[in-house]
């Protein structure tokens, strides 16, 4: 069983829509069936509203499913009420991010490209730290709360089931100076140090590398079980967008492939990064 909250939420969400689809029913005729309407069904099904163990039930027997079956949905809708750590910042994490982060944490393939910035996972809390005092209008207490989970999101990499992370990073990126030259001399130096872990793959896309096939920064997350689809994210100032579909992540698959063949090899990257950092010792 999925680990967060978030992914609990997730993972029920497509029980209930697998069970519906399999019934060849809409969310109409169901809705109809047990006196709601079909905008709960549909809420139910695509995780934008709470769903309670009583309606599991019902909707358990109404599809008639095996008794496992419905204790183990039961189960995810009442741990899916659970609040993640990282649901205590208020307005240090988005609501939005807060969605990320629940389903980051238990990925088990991390896919992304950074064209302007760092990885989050691999920025150092000064690092951090500049990127939310400019422009964000955050208190100070937020900007705080905003870099520990940034911080503690990180141990993902290290701990004994760290998931299987490949970032590809436009060069810009490394030379794009935040805060100042001090800053950036510690933040290259960890993300080589990021760069060894046995389960993070670093590439770096160099200027001359020529055209590649996308524009903006993305992550993609595969999860452990069969049953959870791949996921594409991409976010802005205010909001993000999670893509689902088996277009889409094909086509970013495709994408990243694009990317990975393109940059430079994880050697030749580390190599890159060793002599932008002798830029910013001088």
């Amino acid at each position: 069983m999925a680990g967060s909250p978030t992914a609990r939420r997730r993972r029920l969400s497509i029980e209930l829509k697998k069970l519906r689809e399999n019934s060849a029913l809409t969310c109409a005729q169901v809705g109809e069936a047990l006196d709601w309407s079909g905008s709960k069904v549909n809420r139910m099904e695509t995780g934008s509203g709470r769903v309670q163990p009583s309606d599991i039930e019902a909707l358990c027997r109404f599809y008639e499913t095996s008794d496992e079956l419905r204790e183990f949905l039961k189960s995810l809708a009442r741990q899916a009420k659970t609040r993640g750590w990282w649901q205590v910042h208020g307005a240090g994490v988005p609501e939005w991010f807060n969605i990320y982060i629940g389903l980051e944490q238990d990925a088990a393939t991390i896919r992304q490209y950074q064209c302007e910035l760092i990885p989050g996972l691999m920025q150092i809390a000064t690092y951090t730290r500049e990127l939310h005092t400019t422009g964000a209008h955050l208190s100070s207490e937020d900007i705080d709360r905003a870099v520990r989970v940034r911080m503690e999101r990180q141990t993902m990499l290290t701990r004994p089931d760290a998931p299987d992370a490949w970032f590809v990073v436009n060069e810009g990126a490394l030379r794009h100076v935040i805060g100042d030259r001090a800053i950036m001399r510690e933040q290259l130096e960890h993300v080589l140090e990021a760069a060894g872990s046995p389960t993070v793959t670093l590439q770096v896309m160099p200027f001359d590398a020529g055209t590649y096939p996308v524009t903006g920064s993305f992550t993609m997350l595969g999860f452990p079980a069969q049953e959870d689809p791949d996921i594409v994210y991409r976010d802005g100032i205010t909001d993000a967008v999670y893509l689902e579909g088996d277009h889409h992540v094909r086509e970013y698959t495709k994408a990243f492939d694009g990317l990975r063949a393109a940059a430079l090899s994880p050697q030749r990257s580390v190599q890159l990064i060793k002599t932008l950092l002798k830029e910013y010792v001088s």
